[in-house]
């Protein structure tokens, strides 16, 4: 096991605590208006079309969140097109871009040699391996979507409950719908190498699920959220760190077991959870 108290003396440890607050951070927010819509598994769908970006960048040698990033926004702003026009259903869309983007990504496997490496692992990410680029990308994106959601939090909050309730509203909702989406194709490509493809619509949603087993209003689930992805994430540093375990399992596995302490808290102890 390795001592703790040698975390902060590496850079790439500094580095990844600090990318780790901030996708802790931003994640949950982004996951609790997936969740009160229920499009929580949108997040499983980009980050396999960002993975097959990724395969598009190594082949093409371009960065690589370039390509984790077009093609999840690009993907995106196509769901949500299929979804407007109402011609496939949502749940089916989410399935045609997840299943149609991991088949492309390992047509690119089989087909091209050494890429296999370096394409797996983003699929599971690892916290050690964030560069100083990384964390400013992921500060970037923080404030853009502070900024967003503070905005348009009337509008997002009308939007996530009823999208016709919106539009009689006044919400413009069309770029309300984008500029989510957008933020949230973001969200996924930055955070691939952190936790990766696997695991990100984890960190998105399971926080909010915890939160939502207190049972409080919309803004403190919203804040709870946030406390327990901020939880998960620095737990799950620490002890994958101290085990010598990979990083974004054992987050997971972390909001996994708050959820799990949540959702018997609840059960077994109403009043407390109430």
């Amino acid at each position: 096991m390795t001592s703790i108290t040698q975390l902060f003396q590496f850079d790439f440890l500094i580095n990844a605590f600090q990318a780790g607050v901030l996708l802790a951070l931003i994640a949950p927010i982004i996951g609790m208006f997936l969740v009160v819509r229920r499009y929580s598994l949108l997040a499983d769908a980009l980050a396999h079309v960002s993975l097959l970006g990724v395969a598009l960048a190594l082949l093409f040698q371009i960065p690589v969140f370039i390509g984790a990033l077009c093609a999840s926004i690009l993907a995106a702003l196509g769901m949500e097109r299929l979804r407007i026009e109402g011609r496939v259903l949502g749940e089916s869309i989410i399935a045609l871009f997840l299943s149609s983007s991991l088949a492309l990504s390992v047509v690119i496997l089989s087909a091209t040699t050494g890429l296999n490496a370096n394409l797996l692992s983003y699929l599971f990410g690892s916290l050690t391996t964030v560069s100083t680029g990384d964390v400013t990308i992921l500060a970037v994106l923080a404030a853009v979507i502070v900024a967003f959601f503070g905005f348009f939090y009337r509008q997002l909050f009308l939007f996530a409950l009823d999208e016709d309730l919106a539009r009689v509203s006044g919400v413009r909702v069309r770029m309300v719908s984008n500029g989510f989406i957008i933020l949230a194709a973001a969200t996924v490509a930055a955070a691939l190498q952190i936790v990766g493809t696997l695991l990100i619509g984890a960190l998105m949603v399971v926080p909010v699920l915890t939160a939502m087993q207190w049972q409080r209003g919309f803004r403190m689930t919203l804040f709870l959220s946030v406390i327990f992805s901020l939880l998960s994430v620095l737990t799950g540093f620490v002890l994958a760190y101290a085990l010598d375990l990979a990083s974004g399992g054992m987050i997971v596995i972390v909001a996994v077991a708050l959820f799990v302490c949540a959702y018997i808290a609840n059960r077994f102890f109403p009043k407390l959870a109430g």
